[in-house]
């Protein structure tokens, strides 16, 4: 049983990437926020984003333009008033970026602005091929500097403290989020964190899958625990394949920006011929569904292990000024792209579904927010256009905290402390590490970019008997960061495969074998956990 006295906050946000640090740099004027990130600040999936941010801040350009190239790229499953309400706040959103000192690239006296597949016009701006780690230091940066702000890192999310799950809900007290038990791994101890409002911004579940761009630290937990505390999700099944992963042993997870397409890089095959306009009119600038089924079918037809990405046809200078980590990547690994194509292949990258959520970050669950990844809130559909992501961390983060401060004051509840004094230390642990690597490798043979009911249907079975091995595990044992993940992962696979047996079409990033046409009409797929 832990003995150690709650942490008391008006607002606890769990996760440290661009959702959850700007969401605590509006609050903080008027409330006491505590950051808890299961790493260090910066270890999450912000950082690791190249191209930058979308929004109209040219002369020619406008919101109906950007909200329909929106619309297109989600196939018809965009909610048309939460994606007004993203675009028309974008360039409020770079705005204050550029007041806490982004150094966005520039072009004379205005800001850069570079094109990406699936946009009509040049409407990214960004930091050279960097944009996510230029926007997270620069946030860390003033979030260390910014009082009413305590950061908590190393503290893994066990579980949300709800008012159901303390047995109060029916007996006159209301249902909702209380707070929520995190580990500490300095000391190994779960603490116990108490507030009237918590945010989740966790981030996607990338790591679900065997190839991935993500981090280690996508791990689904903010799907998973909203889910548990009775939370309804939208569209898991829409899981965004990166096309243009680099194919290398020594280069884990690294991502070849889309603004690499955008900026006229061609793919070919190891012959040196272009295939893309055999599978869409736009050829490299089509969006990334289109793209990446391509190259997977190109890549199977053909056996082949990856596709090249060419961007030789540029001047070194050229690329010098606007991928110089692509390049510096990649002359690491011995390929020149002055001179040289890169190999790539597709890699899940970006979960479109998440907890449904209103234009405020608002779940089901009173006292519960989510923002970034980890919420669904209509602007993606069922395909993300690119740099729609950060922006959308931006917009609604802002949202939840002006949602949050329009608040009264919420008296904290009496929580009990976790209570761990019937179980004991795991006597070995290749339970997690086997468990974690099946899951993995099973996701991404039947739950890939081309899926079939056979294929679900193994998928589903097998998620079964982890399920109840890892609940066993958790059960009897302490719990870990790696026993907390895998946990959450499989939640979110069981998940994931459940929606995309609900959808009985090909719809953007779910394309199904037994299903290959549109059905009619466009719906999410929603699924309402059994406690709700």
């Amino acid at each position: 049983m832990s003995t150690s006295i709650p942490q008391d906050f008006d607002v606890l946000i769990v996760g440290s990437g661009l959702a959850g640090l700007s969401a605590a740099l509006h609050l903080a004027p008027t409330h006491r926020v505590a950051v808890l990130t299961k790493r260090a600040i910066n270890d999450g999936a912000s950082a690791w984003a190249q191209g930058g941010i979308a929004a109209v801040l040219a002369d020619g350009d406008s919101f109906e333009a950007h909200i329909n190239d929106t619309l297109v790229a989600g196939a018809g499953l965009c909610d048309l008033a939460a994606t007004r309400f993203v675009v028309e706040n974008a360039p409020d959103a770079i705005a204050w970026l550029r007041e806490l000192g982004v150094p966005f690239s520039l072009e004379g006296d205005h800001l850069h602005l570079t094109r990406e597949g699936g946009h009509g016009a040049r409407r990214i701006a960004h930091v050279t091929d960097a944009t996510g780690a230029a926007v997270q230091r620069t946030l860390i940066d003033v979030v260390r500097q910014t009082p009413g702000i305590t950061l908590f890192e190393n503290h893994t999310l066990v579980d949300l403290i709800t008012t159901r799950k303390l047995g109060l809900s029916g007996l006159g007290s209301p249902q909702r989020c209380l707070g929520l038990y995190a580990l500490d791994e300095a000391t190994d101890e779960v603490l116990t964190f108490r507030a009237p409002q918590t945010i989740l911004a966790t981030g996607g579940a990338g790591k679900v899958y065997l190839y991935t761009t993500n981090p280690d630290t996508a791990t689904g937990d903010g799907i998973a625990a909203a889910w548990r505390a009775g939370c309804r999700v939208s569209n898991l099944e829409f899981i965004q394949f990166h096309p243009t992963c680099l194919y290398h042993p020594h280069a884990k997870s690294y991502l070849i920006s889309e603004a690499v397409r955008g900026e006229g890089g061609r793919l070919l095959l190891p012959d040196g011929t272009r295939f893309m306009f055999e599978h869409d009119e736009r050829a490299e600038l089509a969006p990334r569904d289109v793209v990446a089924r391509a190259i997977d079918f190109e890549m199977k037809k053909r056996g082949l292990d990856c596709v090249l990405l060419d961007i030789s046809h540029q001047s070194p200078a050229f690329l010098h000024e606007h991928f110089p980590n692509i390049l510096a990547k990649c002359a690491e690994l011995g390929i020149d792209i002055t001179t040289q194509p890169i190999p790539v292949v597709p890699a899940a990258h970006y979960t479109c579904g998440g907890v449904l959520t209103d234009l405020a970050g608002r779940t089901d669950l009173p006292g519960l927010f989510a923002v970034g990844e980890t919420a669904c809130t209509g602007l993606h559909g069922a395909n993300r256009l690119a740099s729609n992501s950060l922006l959308e961390c931006m917009v609604f983060a802002r949202a939840a905290a002006q949602a949050i401060g329009a608040m009264p004051a919420a008296p904290l509840h009496d929580v009990p402390a976790w209570d761990d004094s019937r179980v004991t230390d795991a006597d070995e642990c290749v339970v997690i590490s086997h468990n974690w690597d099946e899951l993995r490798r099973f996701m991404w043979d039947y739950v890939g970019i081309v899926r079939t009911n056979k294929r679900l249907e193994r998928a589903a079975h097998r998620i079964t008997l982890l399920q109840a091995e890892i609940q066993e595990f958790y059960a009897h044992f302490h719990v870990t960061r790696d026993l907390l993940e895998l946990r959450n992962l499989v939640q979110v696979a069981e998940l994931i495969v459940r929606s995309a047996q609900l959808r009985r079409e090909s719809r953007g990033l779910h394309f199904s074998r037994d299903y290959p046409e549109l059905a009619a009409p466009a719906a999410a797929t929603i699924l309402v956990p059994p406690v709700a």
